[in-house]
């Protein structure tokens, strides 16, 4: 039984005969390998040319270059104990984030995903940097995309409506919920001190509309699906507070009871078209364990 105690990634190494796109090249020369493994290689930085990390489908290849391999397709150069990385390619990332880390920085100092992506960026060699596209707030868990260009941010911003076609939360509510599904829709407004609040009257605000689903629930608790038709501020919170049922753990809109010791609110679903291949793109996480054991 081989041992195997290294832990960097193993590589099979070739040398370049023809010239090529990168992928068609691997695709025909790496054997015993699917073409789904060797774009999950590709993509999680398995790739190596002369040396340096490659992502990008169509590099040009020329005879006498030298390709690795990594005969593991796991990402072995991102490493975050708050942010993981769940998909890459040469326009964009999805990342899943932990509670406790903001999207982007605030102040100096603030541990931030933004952060920690250019950080990885800088030691992949990649010549990119992370442009927020949207945020979740910092006690918030779950899928997020940043854009690595200009251009692919400026058309996932300008066009998030029209590309993001499913984006879904999942929390513990305080409290049994009478209802097994339904929609919250009121216009909301910050006032002088950042607090959203919400009217059943046109107050100034934003109009926002939430979709909810009740998943399971007990005298306690209650695990509810959130599908946002608008993105505002604070939108689930202050929907959830509406109902007579906050968010657990939300000391700014709730009632100050938190079994899990976390806010618990999960983005678990991001489906968008993908703005530059116009591809379906389709990500799903699991519920956190610590939701799920308050159910038990």
């Amino acid at each position: 039984m081989k041992t195997n105690y290294n832990k960097t990634p193993e590589y099979d190494h070739y040398v370049v005969e023809r010239e090529a796109p990168l992928l068609e090249y691997l695709l025909q020369t790496v054997q015993g390998q699917s073409r789904t493994k060797i774009k999950a290689t590709l993509q999680g930085h398995g790739i190596k040319v002369d040396g340096k990390t490659v992502t990008q489908f169509d590099y040009p290849l020329k005879p006498g270059m030298k390709i690795a391999v990594s005969k593991s397709k796991r990402n072995d150069s991102f490493k975050s104990r708050y942010v993981k990385l769940v998909y890459e390619d040469r326009y964009l990332v999805v990342v899943e984030k932990t509670a406790g880390i903001l999207s982007m920085a605030a102040g100096h100092k603030s541990l931030n995903v933004k952060a920690v992506l250019d950080d990885y960026f800088r030691k992949t060699r990649q010549h990119c940097s992370a442009h927020v596209v949207h945020r979740l707030d910092r006690d918030t868990s779950g899928l997020m995309v940043y854009a690595k260009d200009m251009e692919t941010e400026q058309v996932l911003e300008h066009e998030w409506h029209n590309i993001v076609y499913d984006r879904r939360y999942v929390a513990v509510l305080a409290g049994e919920m009478e209802e097994d599904g339904g929609t919250i829709a009121n216009w909301l407004k910050d006032n002088k001190a950042y607090v959203t609040y919400s009217s059943p009257v046109d107050n100034g605000g934003k109009y926002a509309v939430t979709h909810f689903h009740t998943l399971r629930r007990t005298t306690e608790h209650s695990l509810v699906e959130f599908k946002l038709e608008t993105g505002r501020k604070n939108q689930i919170r202050v929907h959830a507070a509406d109902m007579g049922h906050p968010v657990c753990g939300d000391n700014k809109y709730g009632n100050g009871y938190d079994p899990a010791h976390r806010l618990c609110l999960h983005a678990f679903l991001l489906c968008f078209y993908h703005p530059v291949t116009r591809e379906r793109m389709e990500f799903e996480t699991p519920v956190p364990t610590a939701f799920l054991k308050l159910f038990k």
